[in-house]
């Protein structure tokens, strides 16, 4: 059995290592060993999820996802959560998550099949609750946003998210030494229609 620790943070400017250092005292104190830890910055809004589904890829019958929240796991939508569930089922994989108690027990290897049957239920109940939780989260903070932008928008006060002055900076640089859309996106993160308003914006000084 290998315990495995997830990290994710939604965003690059977020730091993903955050819960590191408590995801390691909880296994210390425990006498577990985290064998690896997989880390990323994607929204856990999607299933786009490399380093999740890599570490899942790597586990073993038995092993331990550990995770600090079942948000850092989920902030799926139902069908997205079943999906979800469905691959760490198939690969006989168990959750076990700071903010969920019943989930600790999970890493004993000593219990009956009664005791085993009666734990993963009332664990898969609880995992179902949170991830539901932590969707309804979401998508209210989601719709505060919109509200607050469409308010502001209303005053004349939205000026919309700021530029990056200076990853933009070194973008068209890259732009007019002649790198390629493709590296430019695969270094800096950037999507295709950044590049391509920040070329017009290089040929418009020309």
């Amino acid at each position: 059995m290998f315990i495995r620790a997830y990290l994710r943070a939604s965003t690059k400017e977020q730091d993903a290592t955050r819960a590191h250092d408590e995801l390691r005292a909880f296994a210390a104190a425990r006498d577990w060993k985290i064998a690896a830890s997989y880390i990323e910055n994607e929204s856990g809004a999607t299933l786009k999820r490399p380093e999740l589904f890599r570490l899942l890829s790597d586990c073993q019958v038995g092993d331990v996802l550990l995770v600090e929240q079942v948000d850092r796991l989920s902030r799926l939508s139902a069908d997205d959560w079943d999906r979800l569930k469905q691959e760490i089922h198939s690969r006989r994989v168990r959750v076990v998550a700071l903010d969920l108690p019943t989930s600790w027990g999970m890493v004993l290897a000593d219990r009956d099949d009664i005791h085993n049957r009666m734990l993963d239920a009332i664990n898969g109940m609880m995992l179902d609750m949170l991830a539901a939780i932590a969707r309804k989260d979401y998508d209210t903070r989601r719709h505060r946003q919109k509200q607050g932008i469409a308010t502001a928008k209303a005053a004349g006060a939205y000026k919309g998210r700021r530029e990056d002055a200076e990853r933009n900076r070194a973008i068209m640089a890259m732009l007019r030494n002649g790198t390629t859309w493709t590296i430019i996106q695969n270094a800096t993160g950037c999507s295709s229609s950044t590049v391509h308003r920040l070329a017009k914006r290089l040929k418009a000084r020309l």
